[in-house]
């Protein structure tokens, strides 16, 4: 199996243009992988509703409440 290696590249609208320079041969065998881009505010919104899902899982209202007898060992760090 022959070695792959990932090179970041954009496209100018004509030609994709490698970002880092690489000896490439004639008759290299290439991989196009096209990373579709989000705007920023969209990937925010994704981040922020996981966010708020996970968290919402995690102290749910059927979380218990644990008293201070439960613990085992105290983080003498805790309020400091």
């Amino acid at each position: 199996m022959k070695a792959l290696i990932t090179l970041p590249a954009h496209f100018d609208g004509k030609s994709i243009i490698l970002d880092t320079a690489f000896k490439l041969q004639p008759h290299d065998k290439l991989l196009i992988t096209v990373l579709k881009s989000e705007s920023e505010t969209d990937e925010k919104k994704e981040w922020d509703t996981s966010s708020l899902l996970q968290l919402n899982k995690a102290y749910g209202e059927d979380e218990p409440e644990y008293s201070f007898s439960v613990i085992k060992e105290p983080n003498p760090e805790y309020k400091k």
